[in-house]
């Protein structure tokens, strides 16, 4: 049964073997943000064995590329990006102890057994709800690849984040269960 639970960041193996698919959370703390092109450099700065612009242990990523801030807002739109995009550098940053990804969409199954085997979770946002996440953003912070605009990473304050456990370490897949589920309605 799906439940709703309260995170602080940085998380724990101890609290992401808590989650498990389909339970609502409700995120507090820094999370920091990234897309394509900031992952592909954040990638090739393992390989060259170069330091990253933040320590990825216990950390989540958002996969965001918020819109510039009105006049006094913290931060412009801040809706979630398609997450399969990010599959190919993962791995990478799960093995430096990456615990959470944000994002919409599906994931390549393998990302799904990565999640296993390094203990770290999926996050679900909701796509077309950017205001609503906006609103839950109290600072934002460039602080790498500020040449990517709105791909740059930024170390976001967040309270009470809203996300849904979409895969967790157990195999667990919500989209799959949706699937099932939708699968058995008579239409």
């Amino acid at each position: 049964m799906a439940k709703e639970i309260r995170l602080t960041t940085p998380l724990t193996e101890e609290v992401i073997s808590q989650l498990r698919a389909g339970d609502k959370v409700l995120i507090t703390g820094y999370i920091y943000t990234a897309r394509d092109a900031a992952h592909k450099r954040m990638t090739e700065a393992i390989a060259q064995g170069k330091p990253l612009p933040f320590d990825v242990k216990g950390q989540i990523i958002y996969y965001v590329g918020p819109t510039p801030p009105k006049p006094g807002e913290v931060i412009g739109s801040a809706g979630p990006t398609t997450s399969a995009r990010m599959d190919r550098y993962v791995e990478h940053l799960l093995k430096l102890g990456l615990k959470g990804m944000i994002g919409k969409g599906y994931r390549q199954p393998f990302v799904k057994e990565l999640l296993k085997k390094y203990k770290a979770v999926y996050f679900a946002a909701v796509g077309g709800v950017a205001a609503l996440y906006r609103e839950k953003i109290k600072s934002s912070e460039v602080i790498a690849y500020e040449d990517l605009g709105p791909e740059a990473v930024r170390k976001l304050y967040v309270v009470d984040f809203p996300v849904v456990v979409a895969y967790d370490i157990y195999g667990g897949d919500l989209f799959e269960e949706g699937r099932k589920k939708f699968a058995q309605l008579e239409i």
